[in-house]
């Protein structure tokens, strides 16, 4: 067996994973051994990865008229090849829209029911955790008033994501009640012959109403302390932001929606309009491009977004990601443009609020702040949960994704990345926000802290390579 599992675990996998998993099997065999036939596949194959490649087809021949970037806009060498590379993973181009406002947590849900309260045709729902509770209420008083007046509802969110928080099975009474067609995304249901691995998550965060107003950041349908006793308790809120959108970017945001909504009901959504090259009149307009990911996506689209656009950086990279653990090409992209003296700054929080991540993100500190990367931690019992690239100055990415193996290989995730100028200038001056909330963390300080504290950080790392 231990042979075997020399010369097959490593098989299309990262030298760090396969360490991990190796570790893990030769020590712990009896382990070792189901969780890696369990969840050990750098394959992801079946009825899912097929529907992905079909929905790439369909996205590539409705679009392949369109330049990579809307008329009037001019990219950079590097940038246009980031746009080619986006385009050619994930089939969506570059197109036109007007960036309308960024949402922090506070105003998300309030924007949300005006978007809806407006709605003529139908209103597009997807969250990773959904719960009806006082915060979240009034948006599913506002989709009950919205199927009223006859517009389709759908509604999607993650099994187990959302399945753990109170107020689910009264938020599923509630959406049957009013009308609301609704399904469980990636759901685990044996009885019922459905089954996936159970590591698989789909933690895209979207809106679409009526095609022509889009909602996407890193908030869940939640209130801020996520209804957990132990976090009312210490008052642990979720730091949140969220963009509203509209134009041809809007068709985009769709696209990643029907996608999903086929995946679990079978009806491919004819009403679904092709993004197009098209301004939006009136107001400023900008150039986005959305970039969905997942185990669908064996390429990994947003990884090599990410990596890209930070090895072309000449200036300044701010980082924000409540999750920050890197594979080896991000962590390389990283130092190296820290050596070469663009100014880097990663913000997180000071204590994340699952154990083994925090633990595995703290592993890599040392070797950031010895190349020279400037890290601020938000303090405890603030948990930073907005994921934010920001290079530059002049281009920017928010959505879902972390930077974490998790979301690079085994989440559904959909980042936005954003060419406007007043979009880019709004989230830095988010971030500079952040910067003037958090504490740095110095190298010295870090190289003082107990060996029992170090140990633990380097063996969580382990766990969080088993990919």
């Amino acid at each position: 067996m231990k042979a075997w599992a020399v010369g097959s675990v490593p098989e299309n996998r990262r030298p760090g994973s396969s360490s991990a998993w190796l570790l893990l099997i030769l020590f712990l065999p009896v382990v070792g051994l189901p969780l890696f036939f369990l969840l050990g596949s750098p394959y992801v194959t079946g009825r899912r990865h097929r529907v992905q490649e079909a929905a790439n087809r369909a996205i590539a021949e409705r679009v392949e008229e369109l330049p990579d970037l809307p008329p009037g806009f001019v990219a950079d060498e590097h940038l246009a090849s980031v746009l080619e590379l986006n385009r050619r993973l994930t089939a969506l181009p570059c197109v036109s829209g007007d960036h309308r406002r960024l949402l922090p947590d506070g105003e998300f849900v309030a924007a949300l029911c005006a978007a809806v309260a407006a709605a003529e045709r139908t209103v597009d729902v997807e969250f990773y955790i959904a719960a009806l509770d006082a915060t979240t209420e009034p948006f599913f008083d506002a989709l009950r008033d919205a199927v009223a007046r006859g517009v389709r509802v759908r509604f999607l969110y993650d099994h187990l994501g959302a399945r753990r928080y109170p107020g689910h099975a009264a938020m599923n009474r509630r959406l049957t009640a009013d009308g609301v067609e609704w399904h469980r995304m990636m759901p685990i249901d044996p009885l019922r012959r459905r089954w996936r691995r159970p590591d698989l998550r789909n933690h895209r965060k979207l809106v679409v109403v009526d095609g022509r107003t889009g909602f996407v950041g890193s908030q869940n349908l939640i209130d801020p302390g996520y209804l957990v006793r132990k976090n009312v308790r210490a008052g642990r809120r979720w730091v949140d932001l969220n963009v509203e959108l509209t134009g041809s970017v809007v068709q985009s945001l769709e696209a990643v929606f029907a996608t999903d909504w086929y995946a679990e009901t079978g009806e491919v959504l004819d009403e679904v309009a092709t993004p197009t090259a098209h301004t939006v009149p009136g107001g400023s307009t900008g150039a986005f491009q959305v970039v969905p990911s997942g185990p669908g996506f064996p390429t990994e689209p947003n990884l090599r977004m990410f990596t890209a656009l930070i090895h072309a950086a000449t200036r300044r990279v701010s980082i924000v990601s409540p999750y920050f653990v890197p594979d080896e090409s991000l962590e390389q992209a990283i130092t190296t443009a820290a050596y070469r003296g663009v100014e880097v700054e990663l913000f997180v929080s000071e204590r994340a609020d699952q154990f083994m991540v925090h633990h595995a993100q703290c592993s890599y500190y040392a070797t950031l702040l010895r190349a020279g990367v400037r890290i601020h931690r938000l303090p405890y019992p603030a948990v930073l949960h907005s994921k934010v690239l920001v290079v530059d100055g002049a281009r920017a990415v928010i959505g879902s994704s972390n930077m974490d193996m998790r979301s690079f290989n085994l989440d559904y995730e959909v980042s936005l990345l954003g060419l406007e100028p007043d979009f880019v200038r709004q989230l830095s001056e988010v971030v500079d926000g952040y910067r003037a909330r958090s504490r740095e963390l110095t190298p010295e300080a870090w190289s003082q802290r107990p060996y029992r504290r170090r140990y633990l950080d380097n063996v969580m790392r382990l766990t969080a390579a088993l990919q």
